[in-house]
Parts: C-alpha cells; sequence; structure tokens
C-alpha cells in the first residue's frame, strides 16, 4: 500500500520538485498550496498522478480535511521572499508561524499523521559566531523571515515534545535550481534581460554563502525524513563551500556569454544586500552526511547548473 503523504506549499520551488521525486518513489501524494507564490506549472510533470486542493494553511479546517488518513506531511509552504519581512513583517508572521501552528494542530488532530517534515532556513542562525554552522549553534535570526522560521520550529518542537510527533526540520542552504522565482541568480538575469551591458549588484558583493543544487537538496531531506532516529531532529541541508555574490555575478555572466559592467550599490553600510540580510554562511553539513548523503555539485557548480535552467525558462538561452 502507498504511503499517503501530503506537500504544503508542493506547487512552489523546493516543493514541486519534491512531489516529483516523492511520486516517483512511490508515494501517494496530496498537494495543498494557495497559489500565493506557487505556480501550476511547476506540476506539470506529475499533475495527473497527484491529488491537488487549492487552498490555504492558514485556515485550519482545509488542514484537517487534507491531512485526513496522511501518514506524512512536508511542510513546504512559506512566503519565500526574505527581503519582504524587512517592509511586511506581518507577511511572515501569518504565513510562517500562523501556518505552522495549523499545520502542527491538524497533525495532531488527524491522528493518523505520524510525521511532519519542515523546511526551514539557514536564516534562524543570523550572524552566526561560528562558521561552519552546526544545528546546535544558537538561533540568532536578523530577520523577521528567520525570526519566524525559528518560531515554526519551536512550535512544532513543543507538538512533539506534548502529542509525540515525530518532526524532521531541515535547515536549507540557499537552493537554487529551475523552476527558482526569487533569489540572486533570478535577479541577476532578470537585470541582464534589461540591460545587458550593466550588471548592479546589492551591497559591497563580497557577501559569501552556501548554494546547494535542488536534486541535492531533495535527496538529503528524503534521506533525513527516512533515516532520523530521535523524535526531533534537526539537519543543516547545505553546501561544503560558498562563493561571494561577486563571483556569482560573473558566473551568470558567463553563462549568457556576456561581459556586463559590474556595479555595486545599495545595501547596508557594512555592506549586506539589504536590512536583515546575512552576509556570510556556510552550513556544517557533517549530520547530515553522517547517515550517508553528500552534495555532488559545489557552489559554483550549482550556481551555473541553476543559471543555465533559469535563463532557459527567462528565454534567454535557446541551447
Amino acid at each position: 500500500m502507498k504511503v499517503k503523504t501530503v506537500v504544503t506549499g508542493g506547487a512552489g520551488f523546493i516543493g514541486s520538485h519534491l512531489v516529483e521525486k516523492l511520486v516517483s518513489d512511490g508515494y501517494e501524494v496530496t498537494v495543498l498550496d494557495n497559489f500565493s507564490s506557487g505556480f501550476l506549472g511547476n506540476l506539470s510533470r506529475v499533475r495527473d498522478r497527484v491529488g491537488l486542493v487549492v487552498g490555504d494553511i492558514k485556515d485550519l479546517k482545509t488542514c484537517l480535511n487534507v491531512f485526513k488518513e496522511a501518514e506524512i506531511v512536508y511542510h513546504f509552504a512559506a512566503n519565500p521572499e526574505v527581503r519582504v519581512s524587512s517592509i511586511e513583517p506581518k507577511v511572515h508572521f501569518e504565513e510562517n508561524v500562523y501556518g505552522t501552528f495549523n499545520v502542527a494542530e491538524a497533525s495532531r488532530i488527524s491522528e493518523t499523521v505520524k510525521t511532519v517534515v519542515f523546511a526551514s532556513s539557514s536564516t534562524v542562525y543570523g550572524d552566526a559566531s561560528v562558521i561552519p554552522t552546526h544545528e546546535e549553534c544558537g538561533l540568532k535570526p536578523i530577520s523577521i523571515y528567520g525570526a519566524s522560521k525559528a518560531a515554526a520550529e519551536l512550535i512544532l518542537h513543543s507538538y512533539s515534545t506534548l502529542y509525540g510527533l515525530r518532526v524532521v526540520v531541515v535547515r536549507y542552504a540557499n537552493i537554487v535550481g529551475p523552476r527558482a522565482r526569487h533569489g540572486v541568480i533570478r535577479d541577476f538575469l532578470v537585470k541582464l534581460s534589461r540591460d545587458s551591458s550593466i550588471l548592479e549588484v546589492l551591497g559591497d558583493g563580497r557577501q559569501r554563502k552556501s548554494y546547494l543544487y535542488i536534486d541535492d537538496a531533495i535527496e538529503a531531506t528524503l534521506l533525513a525524513a527516512t533515516k532520523a532516529e530521535a523524535s526531533y531532529s534537526v539537519f543543516n541541508v547545505g553546501n561544503e563551500d560558498w562563493v561571494e555574490v561577486s563571483e556569482i555575478a560573473k558566473i551568470i555572466s558567463e553563462v549568457l556569454g556576456i561581459k556586463p559592467r559590474i556595479v555595486y550599490s545599495g545595501g547596508t553600510r557594512d555592506g549586506r544586500g539589504w536590512p536583515g540580510d546575512v552576509k556570510f554562511m556556510l552550513l556544517s553539513i557533517d549530520k547530515i552526511k553522517s547517515l550517508g548523503w553528500r552534495p555532488r555539485y559545489t557552489s559554483a557548480e550549482a550556481v551555473k547548473l541553476a543559471a543555465r535552467a533559469v535563463a532557459r525558462e527567462l528565454g534567454l538561452l535557446r541551447e
């Protein structure tokens, strides 16, 4: 019998790739998405093999109806734009905190849901004092987005402790690949599509972060979901190296076969891209590697692969 699985936010970037892999592995999948940032086209490869509910995790009744008979819930619904939190903080509270409470509560009430896998973020660490940053480092987010993810983790931890819900948290580095509609790669490509002679980089360009290709991220997520032994487990999911934003600008320019003038502007006084942006991020991935996983692509390779894929989606490459 197929394991019944729900993926909230399953029409989004990471969620849709997860859905494809779950279907391929023989799971019975239902997608719950309000399409605020997801797209039906992201599910085109599996649309006839998944259940689809257009609904919002902010509505508890919707969660209760969808979670009936489900055994596993992959909770990937969220507002993914970190920069929004400095302008509209309430958005991240409602989508990421209140929504997660409903997911946890519906899982408890359902009595069939045994496991919740939660897509968290490296932003929960803020400006980490230890790099590479391991899972036991303190959570000191510097953005409302990061704070909302940390709060969601705590909600799920309490449900695990009080009600025996098995919870697996994956704290993602920057995940990149086809279908991504936010982040530095798409941002640079959109700018260059408008004017290929110049590329504006927010901040000083020395921001250095870890990037992981989507296929690697999905593989790590499923391994953590199946092999985590504790009732509440946290895994960093990122790469073993990092790359500067200035280097990303060069990689993307090379992918397009152009040589724009790169200018550095805006950002904050200390060179961040925007208020709340974590300037340096490299996660320790020893814990997830101990389960038998390691990334196939370096950060630079992941950026290049993703740049090619997104450039094709934008019609900037014909190959």
